[in-house]
């Protein structure tokens, strides 16, 4: 079964909350063709205070599951086998049909999985695109083509591409700050990071957000880990470069 190039960034789908008072009812149709999940229990997960909690369970019969329930809140959750996290999607308002297979997943016919799907679709697209560089660049050579020039032409695209597939995160993320969609994928990009950190985009998303962003649980946190771990680094490129200076001088 595929996975997401996303997946990585399940531990941060949270119980990401658009505050409301009037219940939602939300229906979950799934179509699986993957034979090895017939059986098998599904859980709608959220993690609350460090542990993950189960909001609703189904099997797969014949490869269809359904759910259905109330939620006092729109919220991003995970969809899980097991203990293994297979995709996120919004418990909002509606009917979602889900559907896995070995070459999709996706949670649609909502206002705010329809777009996270196809925020993750493109995403995924202009991934597919980067990876094509290392073939693009074979094919290239074994035409005849000079190696530093395809070097050159090629860091160019995936310069180009990097830029544009960050652009588009960028923008997503923007659109969606008073929603659920907004935190959840700003996780979902500081994630890919080694450790958090403040980057030129962190810092563009950042400089527009409004209190509501800011003040969301997750990426409060994330900031403020952030912006400590910045100031280890200065220090410690601080304390180098004194170390470098005091060796020269010897």
């Amino acid at each position: 079964m595929i996975r997401m190039n996303v997946n990585y960034i399940l531990p941060f789908l949270l119980l990401l909350v658009s505050f409301s008072s009037c219940s939602r009812k939300y229906k979950i149709e799934g179509n699986s063709s993957v034979t090895s999940l017939d059986g098998k229990m599904l859980f709608l997960k959220t993690l609350q205070n460090g542990q993950w909690v189960t909001i609703d369970s189904s099997e797969v019969v014949h490869g269809l599951f359904s759910m259905k329930g109330l939620v006092d809140s729109v919220m991003m959750v995970t969809l899980y086998m097991d203990d293994e996290g297979i995709m996120p999607l919004i418990l909002e308002d509606g009917r979602i049909e889900i559907i896995i297979s070995n070459s999709q997943l996706s949670a649609k016919g909502t206002l705010l999985n329809n777009a996270l799907y196809e925020f993750i679709e493109k995403r995924n697209a202009m991934e597919v695109e980067m990876g094509e560089l290392e073939r693009k660049e074979a094919r290239m050579v074994l035409d005849g083509a000079n190696l530093e020039d395809v070097h050159e032409q090629l860091a160019k695209e995936e310069e180009t591409l990097a830029k544009e597939m960050n652009d588009y995160v960028k923008d997503f993320i923007i659109e969606n700050y008073e929603n659920v969609l907004g935190p959840g994928v700003f996780m979902m990009m500081c994630s890919t990071l080694p450790y958090p950190i403040m980057t030129p985009q962190i810092e563009d998303i950042m400089r527009t957000a409004p209190l509501i962003f800011k003040e969301n649980a997750f990426v409060k946190d994330f900031l403020s880990k952030a912006k400590q771990n910045m100031q280890l680094l200065e220090e410690h490129k601080r304390l180098q470069q004194s170390s470098e200076t005091t060796a020269m001088q010897h």
